[in-house]
């Protein structure tokens, strides 16, 4: 039902900036609505990068504050994920998702989402 497709991925040195794209299709909003972005470096968990609610609040993971922007665009259906200052650390597969249900600061670490995207690459070099 819910299609999820994210782009924007690349590789960029270190210090530089790159802007994730998110286009989600069939969800179903409620006031239980969490959509946000996750990342996943090889051999690593899954981590959440920054979620928003069903009210725009937005949380962001405390390694990516100051540097990652969260925006969207509701009659595009599309999230965003403005990274700047990208460090190496930063390097991974970056996964849009969309669910239901708590949406702070503890769903960082919770990625039990019921729609995923294919992910898209960022490497940050050196």
């Amino acid at each position: 039902q819910v299609q999820v497709v994210e782009s924007g991925g690349g590789s960029v040195q270190a210090g530089g900036s790159l802007r994730l794209s998110c286009v989600v299709s069939g969800y179903q909003y409620s006031s239980r609505s969490c959509v946000g972005w996750f990342r996943q470096a090889p051999g690593k968990e899954r981590e959440g990068v920054v979620v928003l609610d069903a009210v725009g609040s937005i949380t962001y993971r405390d390694s990516v504050k100051g540097r990652f922007t969260l925006s969207k665009d509701d009659a595009k259906n599309t999230l965003y994920l403005q990274m700047n200052s990208l460090k190496p650390e930063d390097t991974a597969a970056y996964y849009c998702a969309a669910g239901w249900g708590i949406c702070g600061r503890e769903r960082l670490d919770r990625p039990d989402f019921r729609s995923w995207g294919q992910g898209t690459q960022v490497i940050v070099t050196s």
